[in-house]
């Protein structure tokens, strides 16, 4: 409890216990990785090196990130695509009748 004096009186605050402590929450998930191995040209190997190098990051790293994404990005592709099919399959109510014979259909 803080005390804080002033020309009126004496004000009691309080601060609250998350405002002066803060808790730190660790998630662990454990997901299994597995290694593997690659047949590639050694020029690649050479400059993929270099790339990591250059950002302070393994070979290993930069590989991974990227095939995240492509499974991300083909995960959202066909998940769009599926919306797409229902949306084309449930059809779209235009409203529209058709008119009852051909001359209705060229009044003017």
């Amino acid at each position: 409890m803080m005390r804080h004096n002033s020309g009126v009186g004496t004000v009691l605050t309080e601060l609250s216990a998350a405002r002066n402590n803060v808790l730190h929450v660790n998630h662990v998930q454990h997901i299994m990785k597995t290694n593997i191995t690659l047949r590639i040209d050694a020029d690649i190997l050479r400059e993929a090196r270099i790339l990591a190098a250059e950002e302070g990051r393994s070979i290993t790293a930069l590989l991974t990130d990227r095939l995240e994404a492509i499974v991300r990005e083909r995960k959202a592709f066909d998940r769009a695509r599926g919306r797409a099919l229902s949306r084309l399959r449930e059809g779209l109510d235009l409203q529209w009748t058709p008119p009852k014979s051909r001359d209705d259909l060229h009044e003017r």
